[in-house]
């Protein structure tokens, strides 16, 4: 259904260290940045990319917004919520682990990004 997700930054070289190190903890590499500084990462046929905003106003995070990554392991998960926390990130929600929902026992790890994007690490228990 999606081709990729792109949010803003206000400090890509801030936003770099940190999105290196929690898609370094899901097996991926650290970002291409193309000609206009963009930061691209490529993992599982997905595509995530960070920019400055194009109209040149502030970014901001979505009021309400979440973006969830597929994680293989509980463990993954905690590596990834540890490595982002590490790195300029702070938890959010309830600590990670085990959340009952209408599609089975899910592990979730919450945390916001240094510009305040919500981010969900999620593995599905069954």
């Amino acid at each position: 259904m999606f081709s990729h997700v792109m949010i803003g930054s206000n400090d890509l070289a801030k936003a770099k260290t940190f999105y290196d190190a929690v898609f370094a903890a899901m097996g991926a590499k650290p970002a291409i940045v193309d000609d206009k500084g963009r930061l691209i990462y490529m993992h599982n046929n997905g595509l995530f990319l960070v920019t400055a905003p194009i109209n040149g106003q502030p970014a901001t995070a979505a009021n309400g917004g979440t973006i969830g990554f597929a994680i293989e392991s509980p463990a993954q998960a905690d590596a990834w919520h540890k490595a982002g926390c590490s790195n300029g990130g702070v938890t959010c929600e309830d600590p990670p682990g085990v959340r009952e929902s209408a599609f089975g026992p899910l592990y979730l790890a919450y945390m916001r990004d240094p510009d305040g994007n919500k981010l969900c690490a999620l593995h599905r228990m069954g």
